[in-house]
């Protein structure tokens, strides 16, 4: 729940999130009530919106004739998040609506690709894939649940290139963790040797080679402090009153902290002796190359003000030059990700912007356009001219130059977390997955599915492809005792009419909403499938059919570092095939909050035949394959020594 200063920015909660309570079904005097909003603008628009979904998908160019279905059930999966109560019942103002990773990697080595879920009450749960489609719960035996903390964030990485996918972990306030994977799925604590033991609000987290000396190094964002001392039921501290103004009071910023990694399981802050000193509540960041010198700048995002890129100079240092290639960012930025939406071999920038959208309710026929942001420039820290409000998406001219296109390419979202990407109909063309929503006491919101349309436009096909509507639109959110005078003077403020004429207990249910979500092929059928973390509910395990509807092309490229880093992050691979070349930058960037240690996926189109593959290591070896190249194969290529 977000507000600015004593004003709430959207629906008040006495317009939306307690007079809308009804009953559903009957119930027997044991059992709560269920109360389910009376009025929901967004749950109400889903027929119409697909209806004219539908109708549009007709002039699609693009292959869209397949299906994703959430097969949790069948999955074996239950883990549940758990968001802790100043974020639910208690609706305070701090930034835990900010939810939980979901990362993945192949943790045992067998070649199949884990699922780990981050969660805020309750511990974290690690799923090792069986093959099929099918899952089993091996959290307490690796030994990554880290109950009684308030985890965030996730990345994987090999940070002794042993081979094996080690994990940091991010919480707010409880200390960061790093996990040492012993090859089988093990896993042991090594933050203190490490010197990884942060305990701030912790967010997003990646790690990197940015001195390409052949050990990935950590970069950890930290949020700012939206905490008190005093401590909620589930170990979580309570949210200062007002949080969400935090970003106008210098004292609580806490800045992001790049960490070198000098062997031996040990990592150094060298955060001053770099540079690195960006202003700003920075949830996420991410990395590329963006001059092809071979070495990795950083833009951190800033979800209330200006954002900033450094970029790196020969692995010495860092220099600010956001105002050189992005000189307008998104106020709110929540979510980043470095990509080539246009297959023109140069590293594009997509950034969602979450806050903005906490300034006004546009309605659902208005999400595709940038939010009418009502705060003053008091509020906003800056001339109101200086910032998109809004998603963008920077398009990468060469030579230095982008230029914002978010609203051009139809890539505007209302109330977006991070966005993951990957080529859902395998014809070359990357597309985007955005979890989104804000639950109660808010309306529905849609997650979005965004096909890429041959890189000049991005086609709303969430409902076309069965991401929307969810299965279940609703899930249980808190719960209140009406017959307990205490408690509903407690809740009294908020939730004052939830007990308006009822006594007993009612559970009350909020709109479904995700946060960050993985692209992957979780059964190994050739075609990428979609796990989602959703807010306070269960997941989503979203398996396509692709493969069922049509003949597909595709190449995975799994990359083997030797004198670069054992994973390849940061290396460049481009695929010929059928006159097109195909571009990835291997950043591991999976997802909101996330990063995984999965395959490259290049889907060729109607392409049978590859015609080479080159590889550009962080070593600066540049590598060509032409022999070998078979399509729908996993090609797992060795750095040459």
């Amino acid at each position: 729940m977000k507000q600015n200063g004593n004003k709430l920015p959207l629906l008040s909660l006495v317009a939306f999130a307690v007079a809308l309570l009804i009953p559903l079904g009957a119930r027997n005097d044991t059992q709560p009530r269920l109360r389910y909003p009376e009025e929901d603008i967004g749950a109400d628009s889903l027929p119409a919106r697909k209806k004219a979904q539908l109708e549009a998908a007709k002039s699609f160019k693009v292959f869209h004739d397949f299906q994703f279905t959430d097969r949790l059930k069948e999955s074996g999966i239950t883990f549940v998040h758990h968001a802790v109560d100043d974020a639910t019942k208690h609706m305070r103002r701090g930034h835990y609506d900010h939810g939980s990773a979901v990362a993945v990697a192949d943790v045992d080595g067998d070649g199949l690709y884990d699922i780990y879920f981050v969660n805020q009450a309750g511990g974290n749960e690690l799923w090792k894939n069986l093959g099929g489609g099918k899952f089993k719960n091996i959290t307490q035996e690796a030994g990554v649940a880290l109950p009684g903390r308030i985890s965030a964030g996730a990345a994987f990485g090999d940070i002794d290139n042993d081979g094996s996918q080690d994990l940091f972990v991010t919480t707010v306030r409880g200390g960061n963790v790093l996990f040492k994977n012993d090859g089988h799925g093990h896993f042991r604590d090594i933050t203190q040797e490490a010197g990884l033991g942060l305990s701030a609000h912790s967010s997003g987290a990646f790690f990197f080679d940015y001195d390409n000396d052949g050990l990935v190094d950590l970069l950890v964002c930290n949020v700012g402090k939206y905490t008190t001392d005093e401590k909620g039921p589930d170990g979580e501290y309570i949210s200062i009153y007002d949080s969400f103004s935090g970003h106008l009071y210098e004292d609580r910023y806490e800045y992001p902290v790049l960490y070198k990694n000098m062997g031996h399981h040990h990592f150094k802050d060298v955060t001053a002796e770099v540079g690195l000193h960006p202003h700003g509540w920075c949830g996420e960041a991410g990395f590329a190359d963006l001059k092809g010198d071979g070495w990795p700048g950083i833009f951190f995002l800033n979800m209330q003000g200006r954002s900033h890129y450094y970029e790196n100079v020969g692995g010495k240092k860092f220099v600010e030059k956001t105002d050189e290639y992005f000189p307008k960012t998104s106020w709110g930025a929540m979510g980043i990700k470095f990509f080539d939406f246009d297959n023109d071999g140069r590293m594009d920038l997509f950034i969602t912007d979450m806050h903005s959208d906490m300034s006004d309710e546009p309605g659902p026929e208005n999400e595709k356009l940038k939010s009418n942001v009502t705060w003053d420039e008091t509020y906003i820290n800056g001339k109101k001219e200086d910032f998109i409000y809004g998603n963008a998406l920077y398009h990468n001219l060469g030579n230095g130059k982008f230029e914002e296109i978010s609203d051009r390419l139809g890539l505007e979202t209302y109330w977006p977390w991070g966005p993951s990407v990957g080529d859902l109909n395998a014809d070359g063309w990357e597309d985007v997955y955005i979890p989104s929503g804000m639950s109660y006491p808010y309306r529905y919101g849609i997650n979005s599915l965004l096909l890429n349309d041959h890189g000049e436009n991005f086609l709303q096909s969430e409902f076309v492809l069965g991401i929307e509507p969810r299965k279940k639109l609703y899930t249980p959110w808190f719960e209140i005792d009406c017959s307990d005078p205490r408690e509903v003077k407690e809740q009294a403020e908020l939730h004052s009419r939830v007990c308006v004429g009822h006594t007993g207990k009612s559970i009350v249910m909020s709109p479904r909403s995700s946060r960050s979500a993985v692209i992957f092929d979780l059964d190994n059928d050739g075609d990428l499938d979609i796990v989602v973390n959703d807010f306070n509910s269960e997941p989503q395990v979203l398996v396509s059919n692709l493969t069922e509807r049509k003949k597909i092309h595709w190449l995975k490229i799994v990359l083997h570092g030797t004198t670069s880093n054992r994973n390849g992050l940061g290396a460049t691979v481009r695929v010929y095939a059928g006159g097109h070349t195909y571009f990835r930058y291997n950043d591991g960037k999976s997802g909101y909050l996330a990063q995984s240690v999965l395959p490259l996926y290049f889907g060729l189109g109607n392409t049978a035949k590859i015609d080479r593959v080159e590889v550009d290591w962080p070593s600066r070896r540049k590598q060509v394959l032409t022999t070998g190249l078979q399509e729908n194969q996993t090609l797992r290529i060795t750095e040459p020594k």
